[in-house]
């Protein structure tokens, strides 16, 4: 009977120590990208941010955290087009002085650990993130994703609401400058603070919202 006791206490104590060195349970991403163009296959990431939010306890409120949070543009030899410049405001300049994308890549795999990410059309974002991991030679991240978009689409507040400009102007959310990754991802994290009380309503841990908006995916839009 002792050693059984010996056994649970011990047990008890490595639970308690694992939860503790898992502190990244409450701590969400939300992320956003930009890149040289929408092509998977032929464009590359160029400017990754992130902003950490945190899910309570009860998972009853969710909330921004300003001072966790996360911002890099990788250095290109070579500039994408003028067009695409005039999209996200990444000059050539400013591409040309980012930092070395292994450098960006490891420190932002540091920064997220194995935090859950969410993003706005998130296997984009993750197809970008991972493609640049692989095609320097390094793993992918292996964090699990989550699709904000699905999500919104099930909480029944608008059905006729599609892009993420729709949405940011549905509650009034303001985007210092649009298409920059920053203030694309501050804003994508006020959405999810606005569509929580909703999505409260559908499940209550990210196991379920992760399956909800894997579901609601292939409902028709």
């Amino acid at each position: 009977m002792l050693a059984n006791i010996r056994k649970l206490s011990l047990f008890d104590s490595m639970r308690s120590l694992f939860k503790e060195a898992t502190p990244e349970s409450r701590r969400w991403i939300v992320l956003d990208v930009e890149t040289s163009g929408l092509n998977l296959h032929s464009d590359y990431l160029l400017a990754i941010a992130g902003v950490a939010v945190e899910v309570s306890t009860d998972f009853r409120r969710v909330s921004i955290v300003i001072g966790d949070s996360y911002e890099a543009v990788l250095k290109q030899d070579l500039p994408s087009n003028k067009d695409n410049i005039l999209i996200h405001h990444i000059g050539a300049q400013a591409q040309s002085d980012g930092r070395p994308p292994v450098e960006v890549l490891e420190e932002f795999r540091q920064w997220v650990g194995h935090c859950p990410l969410l993003a706005f059309h998130a296997a984009f974002d993750e197809g970008m993130i991972n493609k640049a991991y692989s095609s320097y030679g390094l793993k992918p991240l292996q964090n699990e994703w989550l699709d904000i978009e699905p999500l919104a689409k099930i909480t029944g507040v608008n059905p006729s609401l599609r892009s993420l400009d729709d949405w940011l102007s549905h509650f009034g959310i303001d985007c210092a400058i649009r298409h920059q990754a920053a203030s694309d991802t501050f804003a994508t994290a006020e959405l999810l603070m606005r569509l929580w009380p909703y999505l409260l309503k559908e499940g209550n841990s990210w196991a379920n919202l992760r399956d909800i908006s894997r579901q609601a995916s292939w409902l028709p839009r």
